[in-house]
Protein backbone atom coordinates (compact mmCIF):
# COMPACT_ATOMS: atom_id res chain seq x y z
CA UNK A 1 0.00 0.00 0.00
CA UNK A 2 1.00 3.44 -0.86
CA UNK A 3 2.51 5.71 2.25
CA UNK A 4 0.44 7.92 3.59
CA UNK A 5 3.48 10.13 4.24
CA UNK A 6 3.81 10.44 -0.05
CA UNK A 7 1.74 9.21 -3.03
CA UNK A 8 1.51 9.91 -6.67
CA UNK A 9 -2.15 9.91 -8.27
CA UNK A 10 -0.74 9.70 -11.96
CA UNK A 11 -2.20 11.44 -15.45
CA UNK A 12 -5.34 11.85 -13.69
CA UNK A 13 -7.48 14.90 -12.62
CA UNK A 14 -9.42 15.03 -8.85
CA UNK A 15 -11.89 17.67 -7.60
CA UNK A 16 -12.45 16.49 -4.27
CA UNK A 17 -14.59 18.29 -2.29
CA UNK A 18 -16.59 17.72 0.85
CA UNK A 19 -19.34 18.67 3.48
CA UNK A 20 -16.72 19.06 7.09
CA UNK A 21 -15.79 22.75 6.17
CA UNK A 22 -13.01 22.08 3.90
CA UNK A 23 -12.51 23.80 0.15
CA UNK A 24 -12.17 21.46 -3.32
CA UNK A 25 -8.70 20.44 -4.09
CA UNK A 26 -7.26 20.06 -7.59
CA UNK A 27 -4.36 17.66 -7.80
CA UNK A 28 -2.52 17.89 -11.33
CA UNK A 29 -0.83 15.37 -13.49
CA UNK A 30 2.27 13.46 -11.35
CA UNK A 31 2.00 16.22 -8.94
CA UNK A 32 3.45 14.53 -5.87
CA UNK A 33 1.53 15.56 -2.42
CA UNK A 34 2.39 15.14 1.39
CA UNK A 35 0.68 14.81 3.94
CA UNK A 36 1.65 18.56 4.93
CA UNK A 37 0.36 20.13 1.94
CA UNK A 38 -2.75 18.44 2.56
CA UNK A 39 -2.78 20.08 5.88
CA UNK A 40 -2.50 23.67 4.56
CA UNK A 41 -6.05 23.05 2.31
CA UNK A 42 -7.64 20.74 5.20
CA UNK A 43 -7.02 17.64 6.88
CA UNK A 44 -9.88 15.95 6.51
CA UNK A 45 -9.27 15.90 2.73
CA UNK A 46 -6.78 13.62 3.21
CA UNK A 47 -8.87 10.78 3.64
CA UNK A 48 -10.48 11.15 0.23
CA UNK A 49 -7.07 11.20 -2.03
CA UNK A 50 -5.72 7.82 0.23
CA UNK A 51 -9.20 6.29 -0.84
CA UNK A 52 -9.28 7.41 -4.02
CA UNK A 53 -5.68 6.00 -5.29
CA UNK A 54 -6.55 2.67 -3.71
CA UNK A 55 -9.02 2.59 -5.95
CA UNK A 56 -7.08 3.24 -8.74
CA UNK A 57 -4.08 1.07 -8.30
CA UNK A 58 -6.73 -2.16 -7.88
CA UNK A 59 -5.70 -2.08 -3.66
CA UNK A 60 -8.08 -2.66 -0.67
CA UNK A 61 -11.02 -1.44 -1.86
CA UNK A 62 -10.72 1.98 -0.48
CA UNK A 63 -8.85 1.20 2.29
CA UNK A 64 -10.83 3.14 5.94
CA UNK A 65 -7.91 5.41 6.08
CA UNK A 66 -8.10 8.67 8.71
CA UNK A 67 -7.11 11.96 8.76
CA UNK A 68 -4.33 10.73 10.41
CA UNK A 69 -2.72 8.27 8.21
CA UNK A 70 -4.44 5.54 10.29
CA UNK A 71 -5.77 2.10 8.69
CA UNK A 72 -9.28 0.86 10.16
CA UNK A 73 -8.60 -2.99 10.21
CA UNK A 74 -10.54 -4.14 13.24
CA UNK A 75 -13.91 -3.87 13.86
CA UNK A 76 -15.91 -3.92 16.93
CA UNK A 77 -19.19 -4.92 16.89
CA UNK A 78 -22.01 -4.43 19.64
CA UNK A 79 -25.30 -7.43 19.18
CA UNK A 80 -27.02 -6.07 22.04
CA UNK A 81 -27.39 -3.91 24.51
CA UNK A 82 -28.57 -6.92 27.23
CA UNK A 83 -26.92 -8.51 29.61
CA UNK A 84 -27.28 -10.82 32.33
CA UNK A 85 -24.87 -8.92 35.02
CA UNK A 86 -24.96 -5.44 35.78
CA UNK A 87 -21.37 -4.58 36.64
CA UNK A 88 -20.84 -1.49 38.96
CA UNK A 89 -18.56 0.08 36.08
CA UNK A 90 -20.83 -1.00 33.36
CA UNK A 91 -24.09 -0.29 33.62
CA UNK A 92 -27.01 1.13 36.10
CA UNK A 93 -28.33 -1.86 38.40
CA UNK A 94 -31.55 -0.67 36.93
CA UNK A 95 -30.80 -0.29 33.18
CA UNK A 96 -33.51 0.11 30.90
CA UNK A 97 -32.93 -2.05 27.61
CA UNK A 98 -33.54 -1.04 24.26
CA UNK A 99 -36.94 -2.51 22.24
CA UNK A 100 -35.91 -5.08 20.22
CA UNK A 101 -37.20 -3.25 16.96
CA UNK A 102 -34.24 -0.08 17.44
CA UNK A 103 -31.82 -3.27 17.32
CA UNK A 104 -29.91 -4.28 14.31
CA UNK A 105 -31.03 -7.20 12.75
CA UNK A 106 -28.56 -10.26 11.67
CA UNK A 107 -28.86 -9.39 8.21
CA UNK A 108 -28.20 -5.73 8.73
CA UNK A 109 -25.20 -6.87 11.01
CA UNK A 110 -24.10 -9.50 8.33
CA UNK A 111 -24.24 -6.34 5.47
CA UNK A 112 -22.24 -4.11 7.56
CA UNK A 113 -19.67 -5.98 8.19
CA UNK A 114 -19.43 -7.62 4.75
CA UNK A 115 -18.85 -3.74 3.99
CA UNK A 116 -15.95 -3.25 6.30
CA UNK A 117 -13.97 -6.14 5.53
CA UNK A 118 -14.40 -5.22 1.42
CA UNK A 119 -12.70 -1.97 2.90
CA UNK A 120 -10.05 -3.48 4.19
CA UNK A 121 -11.23 -5.05 8.01
CA UNK A 122 -9.34 -7.76 8.86
CA UNK A 123 -10.37 -8.66 12.30
CA UNK A 124 -14.26 -8.55 14.03
CA UNK A 125 -15.23 -9.24 18.18
CA UNK A 126 -18.88 -9.43 18.69
CA UNK A 127 -19.39 -7.84 21.91
CA UNK A 128 -22.51 -6.58 24.16
CA UNK A 129 -23.84 -6.16 26.43
CA UNK A 130 -23.59 -10.24 26.82
CA UNK A 131 -23.17 -11.27 23.05
CA UNK A 132 -24.15 -14.48 23.62
CA UNK A 133 -27.75 -13.76 25.74
CA UNK A 134 -28.90 -12.59 22.08
CA UNK A 135 -31.26 -14.83 20.57
CA UNK A 136 -29.92 -17.26 17.71
CA UNK A 137 -26.71 -15.45 18.31
CA UNK A 138 -25.03 -18.89 17.04
CA UNK A 139 -26.60 -18.24 13.77
CA UNK A 140 -24.91 -14.88 13.23
CA UNK A 141 -21.94 -16.53 14.17
CA UNK A 142 -22.02 -19.75 12.00
CA UNK A 143 -22.81 -16.79 8.57
CA UNK A 144 -19.85 -14.70 9.37
CA UNK A 145 -17.91 -18.01 9.84
CA UNK A 146 -18.70 -19.41 6.85
CA UNK A 147 -18.80 -15.61 4.82
CA UNK A 148 -15.59 -14.85 5.96
CA UNK A 149 -13.18 -16.89 8.03
CA UNK A 150 -13.90 -19.76 5.74
CA UNK A 151 -13.28 -17.56 2.36
CA UNK A 152 -10.00 -16.09 3.85
CA UNK A 153 -11.07 -12.50 3.83
CA UNK A 154 -11.28 -12.07 7.68
CA UNK A 155 -7.73 -12.81 9.68
CA UNK A 156 -9.99 -13.55 13.24
CA UNK A 157 -13.58 -13.50 14.54
CA UNK A 158 -13.90 -13.11 18.15
CA UNK A 159 -16.03 -12.23 21.53
CA UNK A 160 -16.05 -10.56 24.37
CA UNK A 161 -18.28 -12.37 27.18
CA UNK A 162 -18.83 -12.48 31.22
CA UNK A 163 -18.64 -16.14 30.63
CA UNK A 164 -22.02 -16.95 31.59
CA UNK A 165 -23.35 -18.63 28.47
CA UNK A 166 -19.88 -19.82 27.58
CA UNK A 167 -19.98 -23.51 28.76
CA UNK A 168 -23.03 -24.59 26.49
CA UNK A 169 -21.22 -22.81 23.59
CA UNK A 170 -17.85 -23.43 23.69
CA UNK A 171 -17.60 -26.44 21.44
CA UNK A 172 -19.91 -24.76 18.77
CA UNK A 173 -17.64 -21.37 18.83
CA UNK A 174 -14.51 -23.68 18.59
CA UNK A 175 -16.27 -25.49 15.21
CA UNK A 176 -16.65 -22.20 14.06
CA UNK A 177 -13.56 -21.16 13.83
CA UNK A 178 -12.95 -19.08 17.21
CA UNK A 179 -9.94 -19.53 17.98
CA UNK A 180 -9.62 -17.25 21.01
CA UNK A 181 -11.59 -15.25 23.41
CA UNK A 182 -11.80 -12.23 26.28
CA UNK A 183 -13.80 -13.21 29.49
CA UNK A 184 -14.27 -10.21 31.73
CA UNK A 185 -13.59 -11.64 35.30
CA UNK A 186 -12.65 -9.44 37.81
CA UNK A 187 -12.05 -11.64 40.83
CA UNK A 188 -11.80 -15.03 42.13
CA UNK A 189 -13.91 -14.39 45.43
CA UNK A 190 -17.62 -15.09 45.62
CA UNK A 191 -18.93 -12.41 47.55
CA UNK A 192 -17.14 -9.72 46.01
CA UNK A 193 -17.79 -11.04 42.60
CA UNK A 194 -21.82 -10.58 43.36
CA UNK A 195 -20.85 -7.73 44.59
CA UNK A 196 -19.42 -6.17 41.14
CA UNK A 197 -21.58 -7.82 38.94
CA UNK A 198 -25.02 -7.38 41.29
CA UNK A 199 -25.82 -10.59 40.10
CA UNK A 200 -23.98 -13.32 38.35
CA UNK A 201 -22.29 -16.27 39.53
CA UNK A 202 -18.76 -17.29 39.66
CA UNK A 203 -19.18 -20.86 39.06
CA UNK A 204 -21.01 -20.67 35.93
CA UNK A 205 -18.11 -18.28 34.46
CA UNK A 206 -15.48 -20.63 35.81
CA UNK A 207 -16.98 -23.45 34.45
CA UNK A 208 -17.72 -21.61 30.62
CA UNK A 209 -13.98 -20.72 30.95
CA UNK A 210 -12.66 -24.54 31.35
CA UNK A 211 -14.80 -25.70 28.78
CA UNK A 212 -13.66 -23.11 25.98
CA UNK A 213 -10.05 -24.26 27.53
CA UNK A 214 -10.71 -27.90 26.73
CA UNK A 215 -12.17 -26.97 22.93
CA UNK A 216 -9.14 -25.39 22.34
CA UNK A 217 -10.20 -22.11 22.52
CA UNK A 218 -7.56 -19.89 24.02
CA UNK A 219 -8.55 -17.37 26.60
CA UNK A 220 -7.66 -14.05 27.86
CA UNK A 221 -8.91 -12.87 31.18
CA UNK A 222 -9.68 -9.21 31.46
CA UNK A 223 -9.65 -7.51 34.76
CA UNK A 224 -10.80 -3.88 35.44
CA UNK A 225 -8.43 -2.47 38.13
CA UNK A 226 -10.30 -0.71 41.00
CA UNK A 227 -8.84 0.94 44.03
CA UNK A 228 -10.25 -0.49 47.94
CA UNK A 229 -12.14 -3.54 45.39
CA UNK A 230 -9.97 -5.85 44.08
CA UNK A 231 -6.89 -4.27 43.78
CA UNK A 232 -5.42 -6.65 46.34
CA UNK A 233 -6.51 -9.22 44.04
CA UNK A 234 -4.07 -8.75 41.15
CA UNK A 235 -1.29 -10.76 41.81
CA UNK A 236 -3.35 -13.89 43.22
CA UNK A 237 -5.12 -13.54 40.17
CA UNK A 238 -2.45 -13.20 37.87
CA UNK A 239 -0.67 -16.16 39.60
CA UNK A 240 -4.02 -18.38 39.33
CA UNK A 241 -4.69 -17.50 35.26
CA UNK A 242 -1.14 -18.21 34.24
CA UNK A 243 -0.99 -21.71 36.23
CA UNK A 244 -4.22 -22.82 34.02
CA UNK A 245 -2.67 -21.22 31.14
CA UNK A 246 -4.76 -18.37 30.23
CA UNK A 247 -3.50 -14.63 29.55
CA UNK A 248 -4.72 -11.59 31.88
CA UNK A 249 -5.26 -8.19 31.17
CA UNK A 250 -5.32 -5.57 32.89
CA UNK A 251 -7.86 -2.60 32.22
CA UNK A 252 -8.21 0.76 34.26
CA UNK A 253 -11.86 1.75 34.71
CA UNK A 254 -13.11 4.14 32.01
CA UNK A 255 -15.29 7.49 32.94
CA UNK A 256 -18.09 6.14 31.06
CA UNK A 257 -22.08 6.69 31.70
CA UNK A 258 -23.36 7.48 35.28
CA UNK A 259 -22.61 3.92 37.38
CA UNK A 260 -22.93 2.99 41.26
CA UNK A 261 -18.55 2.93 41.01
CA UNK A 262 -16.92 6.18 42.34
CA UNK A 263 -14.71 6.57 40.11
CA UNK A 264 -12.44 9.11 41.70
CA UNK A 265 -12.31 6.64 44.66
CA UNK A 266 -11.67 3.84 42.63
CA UNK A 267 -9.66 4.84 40.14
CA UNK A 268 -6.46 2.91 40.14
CA UNK A 269 -3.15 3.69 37.96
CA UNK A 270 -1.82 0.96 36.02
CA UNK A 271 1.57 2.71 36.26
CA UNK A 272 1.54 1.60 40.17
CA UNK A 273 0.67 -1.81 39.49
CA UNK A 274 3.18 -2.57 37.18
CA UNK A 275 5.44 -1.27 39.28
CA UNK A 276 4.24 -3.15 42.54
CA UNK A 277 4.44 -6.29 40.33
CA UNK A 278 7.90 -5.58 39.30
CA UNK A 279 8.88 -5.54 43.05
CA UNK A 280 7.91 -9.34 43.27
CA UNK A 281 8.33 -10.28 39.45
CA UNK A 282 10.50 -10.10 36.55
CA UNK A 283 8.53 -8.51 33.90
CA UNK A 284 9.86 -8.31 30.29
CA UNK A 285 8.42 -6.44 27.39
CA UNK A 286 6.97 -8.59 24.62
CA UNK A 287 6.17 -6.79 21.10
CA UNK A 288 2.63 -8.75 21.01
CA UNK A 289 0.23 -7.72 18.78
CA UNK A 290 -3.33 -8.68 18.96
CA UNK A 291 -4.77 -5.81 17.23
CA UNK A 292 -5.65 -4.22 20.26
CA UNK A 293 -4.62 -1.44 22.90
CA UNK A 294 -2.71 -3.52 25.45
CA UNK A 295 0.86 -3.31 26.00
CA UNK A 296 2.39 -6.85 27.08
CA UNK A 297 5.08 -8.20 29.35
CA UNK A 298 6.54 -11.67 30.15
CA UNK A 299 6.22 -12.45 33.71
CA UNK A 300 9.09 -14.51 33.85
CA UNK A 301 8.44 -16.42 37.32
CA UNK A 302 4.97 -17.95 35.93
CA UNK A 303 5.79 -18.40 31.95
CA UNK A 304 2.87 -15.80 31.27
CA UNK A 305 1.98 -13.11 29.44
CA UNK A 306 0.46 -9.88 31.37
CA UNK A 307 -1.19 -6.96 29.29
CA UNK A 308 -2.20 -3.30 30.00
CA UNK A 309 -4.95 -0.98 28.85
CA UNK A 310 -4.44 2.17 30.67
CA UNK A 311 -6.74 4.57 28.35
CA UNK A 312 -5.96 7.19 31.25
CA UNK A 313 -2.28 7.12 32.70
CA UNK A 314 -0.46 5.83 29.26
CA UNK A 315 -3.29 6.29 25.89
CA UNK A 316 -2.78 4.27 23.08
CA UNK A 317 -4.58 6.84 20.43
CA UNK A 318 -1.51 7.16 18.17
CA UNK A 319 -1.98 3.57 17.21
CA UNK A 320 -5.93 3.38 17.32
CA UNK A 321 -6.80 0.85 14.18
CA UNK A 322 -10.42 -0.09 15.44
CA UNK A 323 -13.72 1.58 15.14
CA UNK A 324 -17.13 0.19 17.56
CA UNK A 325 -20.65 -0.24 16.46
CA UNK A 326 -23.67 -0.16 18.33
CA UNK A 327 -26.48 -2.59 18.49
CA UNK A 328 -28.46 0.27 16.85
CA UNK A 329 -25.98 0.97 14.37
CA UNK A 330 -24.13 3.98 15.43
CA UNK A 331 -20.60 4.21 14.59
CA UNK A 332 -18.33 5.12 16.93
CA UNK A 333 -15.06 6.09 15.91
CA UNK A 334 -13.35 6.60 19.10
CA UNK A 335 -14.54 4.72 22.56
CA UNK A 336 -13.47 8.40 24.60
CA UNK A 337 -15.90 10.62 22.26
CA UNK A 338 -19.19 10.90 21.49
CA UNK A 339 -18.58 11.83 17.64
CA UNK A 340 -20.61 8.82 15.44
CA UNK A 341 -22.00 8.14 12.17
CA UNK A 342 -25.23 6.79 11.63
CA UNK A 343 -24.78 3.11 9.45
CA UNK A 344 -28.05 1.95 10.12
CA UNK A 345 -29.62 5.07 8.60
CA UNK A 346 -27.50 5.27 5.80
CA UNK A 347 -28.04 1.31 4.96
CA UNK A 348 -31.88 1.15 5.13
CA UNK A 349 -32.34 4.40 3.25
CA UNK A 350 -30.31 4.12 0.69
CA UNK A 351 -28.62 0.61 0.86
CA UNK A 352 -25.18 -0.49 0.37
CA UNK A 353 -24.25 2.44 -1.48
CA UNK A 354 -24.84 4.99 1.05
CA UNK A 355 -23.52 2.68 3.75
CA UNK A 356 -20.05 2.87 1.42
CA UNK A 357 -20.23 6.68 1.73
CA UNK A 358 -20.96 7.01 5.87
CA UNK A 359 -18.16 5.34 5.89
CA UNK A 360 -15.73 7.46 4.39
CA UNK A 361 -17.60 10.34 6.54
CA UNK A 362 -16.58 8.13 9.46
CA UNK A 363 -12.99 8.37 8.69
CA UNK A 364 -13.13 11.82 7.91
CA UNK A 365 -14.68 12.07 11.41
CA UNK A 366 -11.89 10.23 13.31
CA UNK A 367 -10.34 11.85 16.04
CA UNK A 368 -7.03 11.93 17.43
CA UNK A 369 -7.05 11.25 20.37
CA UNK A 370 -9.95 10.31 23.41
CA UNK A 371 -11.07 13.29 26.09
CA UNK A 372 -10.40 10.74 28.72
CA UNK A 373 -8.35 12.51 31.46
CA UNK A 374 -7.68 11.32 34.78
CA UNK A 375 -8.06 14.83 36.51
CA UNK A 376 -11.57 14.89 35.72
CA UNK A 377 -12.51 10.67 35.99
CA UNK A 378 -15.60 11.40 38.49
CA UNK A 379 -17.21 13.33 35.98
CA UNK A 380 -17.93 10.89 33.29
CA UNK A 381 -16.13 11.81 29.75
CA UNK A 382 -18.90 10.28 27.90
CA UNK A 383 -22.01 10.21 28.92
CA UNK A 384 -23.16 6.90 27.43
CA UNK A 385 -22.98 3.48 29.33
CA UNK A 386 -19.68 0.79 28.67
CA UNK A 387 -22.73 -1.23 27.38
CA UNK A 388 -24.08 0.76 24.98
CA UNK A 389 -21.16 1.48 22.78
CA UNK A 390 -19.51 -2.42 23.76
CA UNK A 391 -17.37 -3.96 25.98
Amino acid sequence: MVSPKDFDFGAHLFAIGTKVNCRKVHVSSRRLLSLADLSTQSRCTYTRFMNMHARQTGEIQRPLIDSYGRQVNYLRVSVTDRCDFRCTYCMGENMVFLPKSEVLSFEEIQTIIAQFVARGVRKVRLTGGEPLVRRDIMKLIAALSESHLAQGTLDELTITTNGSQLARHAAELARLGIRRINVSLDTLDNALFTEITRRGRLSQVLEGIEAAQAVGIAVKLNMVAMKGVNEDEIIPMMEWAHARGYELTLIEAMPLGEVALDRADAHLSLKQVHDRIAERFTLEHIAKRTGGPARYKRVTETGGTLGFITPLSHNFCESCNRVRLTCTGQLYMCLGQDDRVDLRAALREGGVEALDAALDRAMIAKPKGHDFVAERIQTPSVVRHMSVTGG
